[in-house]
């Protein structure tokens, strides 16, 4: 990738929506386009824009109105969403050999559900833009994202109950959108499973 513009390009080409064209009341903030992620790096350099295969922007848009319809002035954000192989390749050779290797998809196994454009790592914010608290930030691997330990979470007094339900809210939206979530990452969630993407859907090999 040599500029947003040659990614942009190729994206759109691949058949991938801009998610701010669709509805610009979703807000987009690529944690990947900077350093504050949890490789450290910046994958995207200047590329801002998220895309999404249309079936899985559908769904989001789904989300979104099922968020606004429950609590007015809440909207989803998008950390990330379609990534193209080239990144993944990145991505996995800055990780791989280290413990954090298992929470990104080898591209020699065909790509992820995010190659695909079927995939988005998501929150909320409110009304003044402020991100609801969700016991961790976006992006942080550890036993405190897992969504199966959440009661235990609030119990030991990791997170709190408010924290809980926030992310029940997520996880609420989304899933009236289509999408199902990752047991060890409160902000991710799928269109499709892996092996649904890589019979049925063209991988973002760019």
């Amino acid at each position: 990738m040599s500029s947003a513009r040659d990614y942009d390009a190729e994206m759109k080409a691949a058949g991938m929506v801009d998610i701010s064209e669709a509805d610009s009341t979703i807000v987009i903030s690529l944690m990947y386009a900077g350093t504050d992620n949890f490789v450290g790096e910046d994958m995207y350099g200047t590329l801002r824009k998220a895309y999404l295969h249309p079936e899985a922007l559908d769904g989001l848009l789904r989300a979104q109105v099922a968020l606004t319809k429950e609590h007015p002035g809440y909207r989803l954000k998008v950390c990330d969403a379609a990534r193209p192989m080239s990144v993944q390749r990145k991505m996995w050779n800055t990780v791989k050999g280290t413990s954090k290797s298992k929470y990104v998809s080898n591209p020699s196994r065909g790509g992820g559900q995010h190659n695909f454009g079927l995939a988005v790592d998501i929150t909320i914010v409110d009304g003044q833009g402020h991100e609801l608290p969700m016991g961790t930030p976006v992006d942080h691997l550890g036993y405190e994202s897992n969504i199966d330990a959440e009661t235990a979470l609030v119990q030991r007094g990791i997170i709190t109950e408010q924290e809980r339900l926030n992310r029940l809210l997520l996880r609420k939206v989304m899933r009236l959108g289509g999408f199902s979530a990752l047991r060890t990452e409160w902000w991710h969630f799928n269109f499709r499973s892996r092996s649904v993407a890589q019979s049925r859907y063209k991988l973002l090999d760019f």
